[in-house]
Formats: structure tokens, C-alpha cells, sequence
């Protein structure tokens, strides 16, 4: 049997990203050659999202765009789930699909095709609720002081617009022993904030424990020592209850950060969109219970039906809350979720439109609070060097990767205050300067927790390699 090194591609969400990772460490186990190299890679693997239109688009110019490199393709994920053999029809370069609840199943498929030139493989499971609770192998696609740790599969509930429950299953919790053995490995490896992903986390625990259990996991990961902190992306507006807040207000290495789609505020829109009413009740009662709190929300504009009254009440509403971070998507069509089918489908132009008004006036609520966070005193998680701008780059505790602000750190060893800066780990930085969505600042008081043998730490973190195989123990 030929061992085709296996190069990869992996698209859509931090959930996605797990995924990959899993499908790499069990590759890299099996002891396949494993590139991050696409041009010397005889074989690739892309994790494929299909969310909406623009993630599906963006998948298949990926996969053409190997293709025509001439590539033999192995299909992963949501695009896979959704196409299932009009893959393999229409991409003659594809050698097999696999299902959002099929990755496991990835080393008996590349072995066979690579066995077998003429085999064209399907392995997706019509209904993907296969979710294995074991401790994987992963293979890191990335140096950093964060990883993402997904909790659960798969989501029980059916808004109009979302695709997911047919691509990803029902909800499947992990258990808490697995997730914390999980955890631990990723710290050993030098991870210092766990960053908790599934479609719905606050439902967590419900399938297994018969409870919402995101407090107890919380407890239990609070217990590694060398974690500085535990994120939770993706709550559900009902679910984001007394019990949740006060377990992220007691538990010290739980940021103070709050991630809830709300969609919309205008109960018309919600009652369509098959969401929870009511918004309004849970900021106030996350800002009643955290204070200090930052919170990030998203927001769909231009839905079916949405008209120009509904789409102001919105308006008032962000104006209202000042959302510290906030995402907005136009709405995107697609004909598989009943939203798809609704009267009043609204022009491209108007949803646009309408995107831009929000963000203006974002633009504007993000440029004051950062501007108030100037002269304060903040932990910022260090996690690269900016060559072009000559600092550091790093993450306060109210930023995720990827999509919240970035925080530029100076050092200044000449003056009196002036402190080193640590990479992967938390130093503190004093806030100078502010804007829209980024703040820029001095470290002041070194690494929240620097250990002695520092100096081999920083060298061994220097020259790592990108990529880091990850490997339960």
C-alpha cells in the first residue's frame, strides 16, 4: 500500500477546527505522512463547511482550486454531510467523502484509497449521531497559548434558518471526565486558556446528566493548576440561567465574557425565527450578575418578513445595550431549513444595507468603551510578535481568538515600571492607548505566574514547530 503524504485544508468554525485536528492525530497515529505543505502533498484533506451560502461557496473553490493542482481530494465535514455522493459525481479528482459523524472512521478510509486506485468512497452516516467520548489524538494546526475543547455535538434546537441539526446530529454531550482528561494534555502541552465550543454550550450535560452541567465541567477544569482561564463560547439566550451566570462569577479562571447569538429583538422576527423571546431580560440579567462584564452577541439582519420598523427596534436595541462585541450577518437563503420557503424574502441590497447601518454604529460604541479602558490595568494572554508594528500581540480576557480585539504590547526595560514581555503567557499591560477595536499598551508587571526555568521555556517556545502533535496520556 502507496503512503501518500496528506496535506489539509480545514474551513468554517472553531468546531470544524477540532474536527481536523482529531482526523490529524489519528493519521499522524496510524503513521501516515502528515504535510502543511499543500504543494508537496500527493493527497489533501478539507474539512468543508456548509453553513451558509458564503461558507459552502468557499468550499467548493477550495476543492476546485486543489483539484486543478491535481490533487486527489478527501471531502471531511459539513459539505460532505450535506452532498454525500454528488461530491464524488461532480469532482472527479474527490477519492471520498466523510460525514460530521464519521471522522473517526478516517484512517480505514485513506488506507483504502490508497490501496485501491479505482475506489471512490462514501462514509457518511445518514444520521450522524456517532460522537465518541474518548480522549483522541490531536495534532495542534497551530502554535498558540489557546485551544479549543468542543463539549458536545450535534443541537436539539431547529431555528428556521439553521442547517446545523441536519448536518451535525442531535445534541451528544461529552463526559466531564473525558473533557477534563482532554484538558490536561492540552495544558501539559503549554495551553494556557481552554476554550469551550459546541452549537449550544449552555445546553450541556442535559442528554447524559439529565441537567444542565456546564457549572459542574466549569468546577472540574478550574481544577487544573497551570490553566489561566476557561471560556465559553456559543449560550442560548434561555439557557444563560441564575445557576450558569453565578458559576462563572464564583470560579476565578472563568473570564468574565459572555457569548449569546440573540439574532434579533423584535418578538415578530424571534417567534419566525423559531428563537427565544425576550432579550432584553437576559442582558439584564447577565449585567445584573456579572458586573464587569463584557458580552459578545450576533445578530441576523434582512430575514425573511423583516420589515423597516422591526429592523429599527433592533437598531434601538443595540443602541441600548452597547454591546462590547457584536457580529452581524445579513440573512443567508438556503431551501433545506424552512426559512428558505418564507414569504418576503428581502433584496440583497436592503440586507445589505441594513448591515452597514449596525456597524457604523458600532464602530462608534466600541471607539468609547475602548477609549475607557485607557489608564486601567488589564491581563493580556501574549500570544505572537508583530514584526511590521514592532510589538507584541496578545488577548485580554473579554477577547476570543479570531474574532474579538487584539491588544499590542510594548516593553519598556528603560524606564522605572518598565517589565519584560512573556509569550504564552498572561502578563499585565497598562492600557495607553485606544482604538475602534484594538488597544495598545505597555507590560507593567510581568507574567501573572513565570516559571523558574523560564529562560528554557522561552527558547524551547521559539523553536517549536508549527505543528504539534498532540497525544492523550
Amino acid at each position: 500500500m502507496r503512503n501518500p503524504k496528506i496535506g489539509v485544508v480545514s474551513l468554517g468554525c472553531p468546531k470544524n477546527a477540532t474536527d481536523t485536528e482529531v482526523m490529524l492525530g489519528l493519521l499522524n497515529e496510524a503513521g501516515f505522512q502528515v504535510t502543511f505543505d499543500n504543494d508537496e502533498a500527493q493527497m489533501c484533506l478539507v474539512n468543508t463547511c456548509s453553513f451558509i451560502g458564503d461558507a459552502r461557496k468557499e468550499s467548493v473553490r477550495t476543492l476546485v482550486e486543489l483539484a486543478d493542482q491535481g490533487k486527489e481530494l478527501i471531502i471531511a465535514g459539513c459539505l460532505a454531510q450535506h452532498f454525500k455522493e454528488e461530491l464524488l459525481n461532480e469532482i472527479p479528482e474527490a477519492r471520498a467523502v466523510v460525514g460530521t459523524g464519521d471522522i473517526t472512521k478516517i484512517v480505514d478510509v485513506i488506507k483504502a484509497v490508497a490501496a485501491d486506485s479505482s475506489l471512490r468512497l462514501v462514509e457518511v452516516s445518514d444520521i450522524p449521531n456517532n460522537y465518541d467520548d474518548e480522549v483522541l489524538p490531536r495534532m495542534a494546526t497551530g502554535v498558540g497559548a489557546s485551544a479549543y475543547l468542543k463539549i458536545a455535538e450535534g443541537c436539539d434546537h431547529r431555528c428556521t434558518f439553521c442547517i446545523i441539526p441536519q448536518l451535525r446530529g442531535d445534541f451528544r454531550s461529552r463526559s466531564i471526565e473525558s473533557l477534563v482528561k482532554e484538558a490536561r494534555v492540552l495544558v501539559s502541552g503549554g495551553v494556557k486558556e481552554i476554550i469551550l465550543v459546541s452549537q449550544d454550550s449552555s445546553y450541556y450535560g442535559l442528554d447524559i446528566y439529565k441537567k444542565m452541567a456546564l457549572p459542574e465541567l466549569l468546577t472540574a477544569l478550574s481544577e487544573i493548576e497551570e490553566l489561566d482561564w476557561i471560556r465559553v463560547m456559543y449560550c442560548y439566550p434561555t439557557e444563560t440561567n441564575r445557576d450558569l451566570l453565578a458559576a462563572m462569577v464564583s470560579l476565578p479562571k472563568v473570564v468574565k465574557y459572555v457569548d449569546i447569538p440573540l439574532q434579533h429583538s423584535h418578538p415578530d422576527v424571534l417567534s419566525a425565527m423559531a428563537r427565544p423571546k425576550h432579550p432584553e431580560k437576559t442582558m439584564d440579567l447577565i449585567r445584573e450578575m456579572m458586573p464587569g462584564v463584557k458580552i459578545r452577541s450576533t445578530f441576523i439582519v434582512g430575514f425573511p418578513g423583516e420589515t423597516d420598523e422591526q429592523f429599527e427596534h433592533l437598531v434601538a436595541f443595540i443602541e441600548k445595550y452597547r454591546f462590547d462585541r457584536l457580529g452581524v450577518f445579513t440573512y443567508s437563503k438556503q431551501m433545506e431549513v424552512p426559512s428558505g420557503h418564507m414569504p418576503g424574502q428581502i433584496p440583497e441590497k436592503v440586507k445589505k444595507a441594513r448591515r452597514d447601518k449596525i456597524m457604523k454604529m458600532q464602530h462608534a460604541i466600541s471607539s468609547e468603551l475602548n477609549a475607557a479602558m485607557v489608564g486601567q490595568t488589564i491581563d493580556v494572554l501574549i500570544e505572537s510578535y508583530d514584526d511590521s508594528k514592532k510589538l507584541y500581540t496578545g488577548r485580554s480576557q473579554w477577547d476570543a481568538p479570531g474574532i474579538d480585539n487584539l491588544v499590542y504590547v510594548r516593553e519598556d526595560l528603560d524606564s522605572e515600571d518598565g517589565e519584560r514581555v512573556y509569550i504564552g503567557e498572561v502578563n499585565r499591560v497598562l492600557i495607553e492607548k485606544a482604538k475602534p477595536y484594538d488597544l495598545f499598551g505597555v507590560a507593567c508587571g510581568g507574567a501573572a505566574e513565570i516559571l523558574e526555568n523560564r529562560t528554557l521555556k522561552e527558547e524551547l517556545q521559539e523553536t517549536r514547530a508549527r505543528y504539534i502533535p498532540v497525544t492523550a496520556v
